[in-house]
């Protein structure tokens, strides 16, 4: 029988809570980091490895993901002049986004959402699309690139060739 790594969840909510407090301050965002961190981790649980480590590590290794995942800037602010302070701001970068998004090929808009959307790692897409991860990455890289390049022309306007993935 499998070591459930959730079996015990009351300390381990604690213990993560407070790290991520630790790590981004208390509060609802530190409540929704957590909250993160358990989705992910029972959606997960199937792959956690006793012989790897004791589950709070493996929960901590989580939860780092996920204030990564919190804090990473979308590409509609990357620009030091494009910071979406408040409600209408940030609909107009979704909307600016779904635009840019909007003008990739299929492909690249594929793997976007299969990194950004559904949390997959680079070996993971490879696996799914039958690919090596070097390519997944290189492609990934150049679709973000044609991405920023759509959502502030000024920054640069070297063509980039396509994605042959």
């Amino acid at each position: 029988m499998r070591h459930d790594p959730l079996a015990h969840p009351e300390q381990l909510i604690r213990r993560v809570y407070a790290y991520v407090a630790y790590r981004i301050g208390d509060g609802p965002e530190a409540e929704d980091v957590t909250s993160e961190t358990f989705e992910r981790a029972v959606r997960y649980r199937s792959r956690f490895d006793a012989r790897k480590g004791e589950p709070i590590s493996w929960l901590i290794g989580i939860a780092r993901n996920c204030i990564a995942d919190a804090h990473r800037p979308t590409p509609a602010v990357m620009s030091p002049d494009a910071v979406a302070e408040g409600p209408e701001e940030r609909t107009a970068a979704r909307v600016d986004l779904s635009r840019a998004l909007a003008t990739l090929e299929p492909r690249e808009q594929e793997l976007l959402a299969l990194r950004y959307g559904a949390d997959l790692t680079a070996r993971q897409i490879g696996e799914l699309l039958g690919l090596k991860t070097n390519a997944v990455e290189v492609a990934l890289h150049r679709a973000l690139g044609r991405l920023r390049l759509e959502l502030d022309p000024k920054s640069g306007t070297a063509e980039l060739s396509p994605v042959r993935v």
